[in-house]
């Protein structure tokens, strides 16, 4: 599949049919999400997969009874992480690990520290925040290359997903991403023309 063909045919899905995806599937959705394009490499993201119906129902509530969660056949949880200390570390061992020159190590740290000094505690979850949409949309448009169906969902309770799901801090649920095969039809895409998204 093209990749015009996957953006023109992605759609957020409403309903799925409850059939699972193969596990291996995921593995490899999860590998496209890995890849993800995330400034200064610092990956910012974590993510919580849910496959057990039972929690799904608990979920359900939280996100305003929305049919998805419960019909999918995973549902991602995607969770910025602001805590730039632990992940400046985390980069350090990544640099070290796939032996980057030691000259390379601390120009890239010393830049990712200084970006991060620069903002306030709420500048550094905003920031994650926004390059954790980054991974999403990896996940929307690599389950279509994949061969099934995403919705995209910010109508939630982070609160009540983090005291359900157990989620440590700092961490911080942002976008649900429920995966699976669609048991409802799109309806044509309608988007704003060129000459209104350009100035």
């Amino acid at each position: 599949m093209q990749f015009k063909d996957i953006v023109m045919e992605r759609y957020a899905t409403k309903k799925f049919d409850g059939a699972k995806i193969p596990d291996e599937k995921i593995d490899e959705l999860m590998e496209l999400v890995r890849f993800a394009p995330s400034a200064l490499n610092i990956q910012p993201w974590r993510i919580r997969i849910i496959s057990d119906q039972n929690v799904k129902e608990q979920l359900k509530p939280a996100a305003f009874n929305q049919e998805q969660i419960t019909t999918c056949s995973h549902l991602l949880v995607f969770c910025a992480d602001p805590d730039y200390a632990g992940l400046i570390k985390k980069l350090e061992r990544l640099l070290k690990e796939n032996s980057i020159p030691e000259e390379t190590q601390t120009m890239i740290i010393g830049m990712v520290s200084h970006f991060a000094d620069a903002m306030t505690p709420e500048q550094q979850f905003a920031w994650s925040q926004a390059q954790t949409y980054l991974a999403l949309g990896n996940a929307i448009n690599g389950a279509k290359s994949l061969g099934f169906d995403s919705c995209p969902m910010g109508g939630f309770d982070p609160a009540e997903f983090i005291r359900i799901l157990n989620i440590p801090a700092p961490l911080v649920p942002v976008m649900l991403c429920p995966v699976g095969y669609a048991a409802d039809s799109p309806v044509p895409k309608i988007r704003y023309p060129k000459g209104e998204i350009l100035f």
